[in-house]
């Protein structure tokens, strides 16, 4: 059983000591103005925890109730404290300070101070024994760590000067920091930013994740297009987490199902990982409160390592056991006749990496010195025994693909779940009681990735803790009159992509989790019950239809029990009074004749001729609807925008809604304002602040309302332009140094930046470009200059490496940006910019300089043909960090798009293209042959057909976007029927973009509009609405 991880009553810190005023001055003495080298000394270890309130009180600082609380560092015991980690927590050569060393000395600096608040927020957690929040998420996309931290702790001023008199600049320290790779997309970020709502505002809550060890993948632009890399961020180490390797758990895959002693069921055989924690603190703003972010890593016991078998030479059976969670020495297939020999094991992992995101197969052999000339390449590797946290979202085109997801998915809900336990097992001590465990956790599940913790919780409490099905059911979701504290987990669906709402192989489920399986059934016969009792059986068309729309398991024949019931239904009350009535007949009737009896027989036999329910189809896979199951099992659905919501009750989960209309809520996103303005945009937060009159903006959002009083001002807009043009200035310089092409600062920088996918409509976009350059073509240079404003277009974003169709898009952009961008007679009137390896620190960067932001996804949607079509895109969250440092907005009305243009105003946001209701109509058209495009997007089409953008073929790429029907064709997407409406539309930019005075206020009022979405109002309401929880301030 894993232990604590924080002491509940002290805790002892051998790091330097913080302090003001050091009893020994020359403790670590630095020579002004000049950059330090190192030399052998003796230094002197202190414990800050005691000697800190020693010194304090010896000076007179400190009260009897006071603490370190108390105490600030300040930028001599900042160097100090980075200068004693470069020497004693060294992972580099001694004798040098180089950018390297010095971030990560000044990390470690850091996290001592996290450590202090760590520590204490939890063991006052355990202390009071809170209801806590526990957020399950397969990504965290945090991004760097070291600006946002000091942030945090107000500490960017003296971590700047200290590090200026060690001879470096912050900025330049920090750009040392990889980003943290456990994350792709909007998912990812979202999390990250819950968790420092969370901490800021004191909510009791820890986050779970998988620590993976290459992420999804390094991004390279070549003449090719895309093309991707391990990425490998951990091969320096990470300073903030910390391995906790008291807290481990097993993991079990495959083996068997036994009936033990009074039926009692047990999990057995198969194959053991185990599950290790490594923790990194989240530090609230201006606050103590610091909760963790725990993330699991695999590995195997040493006793599977066979070490007979290799002392006797056999070192291939002595490594098998161990390939299951880690990495063997192996040899590779690459294609035929083609074999890589691997010789370390770095090699191998960034192979596997590889092989992994492209969905390779790999061929391994065990290798010896002796071997290589007689290796055996021909047996496949089996995929799914890689180590589990190589990487993000392995590709699932084939079996041992799916496998290693579906092993990802469960690794992070056992761990998770385990812990969970034992830790309300721990702080209940001797009172535990299982029936308040909902009053004491809420589980919360970022989409359906963690689906399997609802029947993971039920296993443990059954199997393990010994309750019945009964109070392990009621403990997970059962609804009682209306009262979420009886219940535990609690489902946020993010998007209505069939991606996205998992379906998985029954079979492959039976095999990897036998067990968890059995429990998937007993909720399926548990919601099958709860069906028919809703609705009955005398409707047994209508019952047939919400089976088949509501069961888990999907083509797979009804529970034996419910089927008999349907085939004999009890007796209605009107059929029992009709009897009644018959009986009471006189006796003096008229018998019937023998036609008579003929003819009531007959009729009897069809009463009680009952259709067939759910019969399986034998050619359509059994499979388990991993959706279903989130809102079967849990207590709690929402959306993430309001026309998500109503997406999710009125269409995705109708036939749910109508039957627990109270499950479902709606929670728009957020986004946390310290990161994405207050750190990112230092410019832009002075200005808000002088004109609010406080920095209260950072944690109450509503404030940034007053600058609508102010948008007019015109020494406000004076300030405004100058900032965001000095920002433009950095991504001008950021942009030739990551991609060599020069832009020009004053010209309008107009952003696309989000994961790339057909439906997000990269291709509408750069179709549009390629209009705007045609037409240049076609001008004079006068005529240009009179009808185009000058623009910068930049895109970024990774196309997932299975993703051909995306990865044509990435390729099509880069080719437009090398012929336009050095076209002479163009200049700076047009540049077309694709940023590699699109992540968090390069949103940062782009984010403040942008003026102009492309929310620009289809209203299409594939899984709802049959029902009104709708919005693809859930919500968004990158449509709100540029609205908040002011960018201005060119969207469709999807997902939070909706409520943003709401906030800041219509005149104020960019609107083009069809809406929701109108796309059933317009597929209709297309399927009948009736739609004529616009002379304008054919004549785009034809250009890039002619070969100016280069040698590359096209015609998949421009063949999608024609034919009435067929996978590939057709449009799907609506870019031919939405293009002349979005080139109007740019004309309106350019026009406003020319008054600057009237562009400058749009950008003002952007800005105050944003005030609804922060990431605090959104936690606010999860925790009020869903988790019940309440700020705990630490004393």
């Amino acid at each position: 059983m894993a232990s604590l991880p924080f002491s509940a009553t002290s805790f002892h810190s051998t790091f330097i000591c913080f302090n003001y005023k050091a009893r020994n001055p020359n403790l670590f003495f630095l020579k002004k103005g000049s950059r330090f080298t190192f030399s052998r000394r003796k230094f002197i270890i202190k414990s800050v925890a005691s000697d800190q309130r020693q010194d304090l009180k010896e000076e007179g600082q400190i009260t009897e109730e006071a603490s370190l609380d108390t105490f600030v560092p300040d930028s001599a015991s900042i160097a100090s404290s980075i200068k004693y980690h470069s020497e004693f927590t060294p992972s580099f050569a001694p004798d040098h300070f180089e950018l390297p060393k010095a971030f990560k000395a000044t990390a470690e600096s850091v996290r001592d101070s996290l450590i202090i608040n760590w520590n204490a927020t939890y063991a006052y957690y355990e202390k009071i024994n809170v209801k806590q929040a526990y957020y399950l998420s397969m990504e965290y996309l945090q991004g760097r760590a070291l600006l946002n931290a000091i942030g945090n702790l107000e500490l960017t001023g003296a971590y700047a000067e200290a590090l200026t008199k060690l001879g470096h600049n912050l900025e330049d320290v920090a750009r040392e920091e990889p980003d943290a790779a456990l994350g792709n997309g909007g998912l990812g970020r979202l999390a990250s930013c819950f968790l420092d709502s969370l901490a800021t505002l004191n909510y009791p809550a820890w986050g779970y994740g998988l620590r993976y060890k290459y992420g999804l993948f390094k991004q390279y632009i070549t003449k090719d297009g895309q093309e991707e890399v391990a990425e490998n961020w951990l091969e320096m180490g990470n300073p903030w987490e910390i391995v906790r390797n008291d807290v481990s758990y097993p993991v079990k895959f495959y083996g068997e199902v036994i009936s033990g002693p009074e039926g009692i069921k047990e999990w057995v055989g198969g194959e053991d990982i185990t599950a290790v924690a490594y923790d990194v603190p989240i530090p609230g703003y201006k606050t103590k409160t610091t909760i963790n972010l725990r993330l699991w890593s695999t590995k195997v016991a040493p006793e599977k390592f066979d070490l007979s078998a290799f002392n006797a030479g056999d070192h291939a059976k002595a490594y098998s056991a161990m390939k299951n969670a880690e990495k063997p020495r192996s040899s590779c297939s690459l294609g035929r006749n083609r074999t890589m020999i691997l010789c370390d094991d770095r090699d191998l992992e960034l192979w596997l990496a590889y092989c992994l995101y492209r969905n390779s197969v790999v061929t391994l052999s065990m290798l010896t010195s002796t071997e290589l000339s007689s290796l055996d390449t021909s047996k496949p590797f089996n995929l799914s025994h890689l180590k589990i946290c190589y990487i993000l979202y392995p590709g699932d085109e084939s079996l041992e693909g799916k496998t290693l997801r579906l092993k990802q998915q469960y690794t992070l809900c056992s761990a998770s779940l385990q812990d969970i336990i034992a830790r309300y097992k721990r702080r209940s001590g001797e009172f535990l009681n299982w029936e308040i465990f909902p009053e004491k956790v809420a589980v919360q599940m970022n989409d359906t990735h963690p689906t399997l913790c609802i029947p993971e919780l039920i296993r443990i409490l059954i199997d393990v803790k010994g309750l019945s099905w009964e109070q392990a059911w009621n403990i997970t979701q059962s609804y009682i009159n209306g009262d979420l504290s009886t219940r535990t987990v609690a489902y946020t669906n993010h998007t209505v992509l069939p991606e996205a709402l998992e379906k998985w192989s029954l079979e492959l489920m039976e095999k990897l989790l036998p067990r968890h399986v059995e429990i998937i059934k007993m909720i399926d016969e548990e919601l099958v019950q709860t069906i028919i009792d809703e609705y009955g059986t005398e409707d047994l068309d209508l019952l047939q239809e919400k089976l088949k729309q509501m069961r888990i398991l999907d083509n797979i024949e009804l529970p034996e029990s419910v089927a008999e019931m349907i085939a004999k239904p009890e007796k209605s009350s009107v059929e029992a009074i009709e009897s009644t009535e018959e009986d009471d007949v006189s006796d003096e009737e008229t018998e019937p004749t023998a036609e008579e009896d003929e003819l009531e027989e007959e009729e009897i036999e069809e009463k009680n001729e009952v259709p067939p329910i759910i019969e399986p189809d034998p050619k359509l896979p059994k499979l388990v609807r991993m959706a279903n199951l989130c809102v079967a099992g849990g207590y709690a659905v929402n959306g993430v925008a309001e026309i998500h919501s109503e997406i999710v009750k009125n269409e995705v989960f109708n036939d749910f809604y109508e039957m627990w209309p109270e499950k479902f809520q709606n929670k728009t996103n957020g986004v946390t304002p310290r990161r994405w303005i207050r750190f990112c945009n230092p410019d832009l937060s002075k200005i808000i602040t002088k004109w609010t009159g406080s920095e209260d903006w950072v944690v109450n959002t509503e404030k940034l309302v007053t600058l609508r009083k102010f948008a007019d001002n015109e020494d406000l807009q004076s300030e405004w332009r100058e900032a965001k043009r000095r920002n433009k200035v950095k991504v001008a310089s950021f942009l030739r140094e990551k991609t060599g092409y020069i832009v020009n600062p004053d010209a309008m920088f107009d952003v696309q930046v989000k994961r790339i996918h057909e439906y997000k409509r990269q291709l509408l976009n750069i179709m549009g470009i390629v209009y705007r350059y045609k037409k240049m073509k076609e001008m004079s240079h006068e005529e240009r200059k009179a009808s185009f404003a000058p623009r910068v277009c930049i895109f970024g974003g990774k196309a997932f490496a299975t993703y051909v169709q995306a990865k044509r898009i990435v390729k099509f952009i880069t080719d437009v940006g090398a012929t336009v961008n050095h076209d002479p007679e163009i200049g700076d009137l047009l540049k077309v910019v694709f940023v590699p390896d699109y992540n968090v620190s390069v949103a940062e960067m782009l984010i403040p300089g942008s003026e102009l932001s492309q929310h620009i996804s289809s209203l299409a949607n594939t899984l709802f043909q049959l029902f009104s079509t709708a919005g693809m895109e859930a919500s968004g969250t990158s449509n709100m960090k540029f609205a908040m440092n002011g960018c201005i907005l060119i969207g469709t009305l999807d997902g939070a798009n909706v409520e943003i243009r709401q906030e800041v105003g219509e005149d104020n946001f960019f609107l083009f293209g069809a809406e929701a209701h109108e796309i059933a109509g317009l597929r209709k058209e297309r399927a009948e042959g009736k739609f004529v495009p616009d002379p304008r997007f054919e004549e785009v089409k034809s250009y890039v057909r002619s070969g100016v953008f280069g040698p590359y073929n096209y015609e998949e790429l421009m063949g999608s976007l024609e034919g009435n029907e067929g996978y590939g064709r057709a449009d799907y997407f609506l870019v031919g029927k939405d293009f002349p409406s979005y080139i109007e539309c740019q004309d309106k930019v350019d026009e406003a973009y020319r008054d600057q005075k009237r562009w400058t206020k749009m950008s003002i009022l952007n800005t105050a509009g944003s005030y609804k979405f922060s990431s605090d109002r959104t936690i606010h309401e999860y925790a009020r609405d869903i988790w019940r929880i309440d700020p705990v301030v630490l004393p």
